[in-house]
């Protein structure tokens, strides 16, 4: 990765055209190709940028350096150098990714480990359940031996509310498992999708991802 703080001008001329006026920035060329154009606001969002792949032509125009990002649709970003305040290149590697906590997969993961969240008496039968239409997150048998279908989501949304009905409907025609009820497991559930699951007879349950994770501390707690 190639960082350069300059003085520059760009402009960029393509499916549209825009114009950056002379200012001081941070310019950012990656190794996939792409170029990016940053101020020191805005947060994380380049002023301009051109996506991989594109080219960097480095040209002179009235005696200053002019370096042109051109991509395979003949869109060109060109950036007019002032002055060069910094100039660094650093090899990063392969980067590993970012690994989110408190994802679908976690939250399946721990409710299955503490299927008794659930309800007293609840037992795993399996975890990503398949069916013709997508993978149960998690089939499971209530205290009374009955089916129970549970879907799982970081947000609870009508979607999902959907999406379970949907198992519910199959899973039902199978005899060895019908009567099959539904419980919908979110963070946090919307109430619009809380009231369409009360109306299809699917129970809500908020689910508090650090008590399942075991990251809650009682030490200081009076009650």
């Amino acid at each position: 990765m190639r960082l350069v703080v300059a003085v520059c001008e760009v402009e960029y001329a393509g499916r549209l055209t825009a114009f950056l006026p002379k200012a001081k920035r941070l310019l950012v060329m990656k190794a996939d190709g792409s170029v990016l154009v940053h101020s020191d606001g805005g947060s994380y969002k380049p002023l301009n940028w051109m996506s991989p792949p594109c080219w960097v032509t480095d040209k002179s125009e009235d005696g200053k350096t002019l370096w042109v990002v051109t991509n395979k649709a003949g869109e060109e970003l060109r950036i007019h150098i002032e002055e060069i305040v910094h100039d660094t290149s650093h090899e990063l590697g392969i980067d590993p990714g970012l690994q989110k906590d408190g994802v679908e997969a976690h939250l399946q993961e721990l409710l299955a480990i503490h299927v008794q969240t659930l309800g007293d008496g609840y037992t795993l039968v399996r975890r990503e359940y398949p069916t013709a239409i997508g993978p149960v997150d998690l089939l499971c048998r209530d205290a009374d031996g009955s089916t129970v279908a549970v879907e799982i989501k970081r947000r609870g949304e009508i979607d999902g509310v959907e999406q379970l009905t949907r198992y519910l409907e199959l899973l039902n025609r199978d005899p060895l498992l019908a009567p099959v009820s539904g419980v919908f497991a979110a963070q946090q559930i919307k109430p619009q999708a809380k009231t369409l699951a009360n109306d299809r007879g699917i129970r809500c349950l908020t689910l508090d991802y650090d008590a399942l994770k075991g990251t809650v501390n009682d030490e200081f707690r009076l009650f």
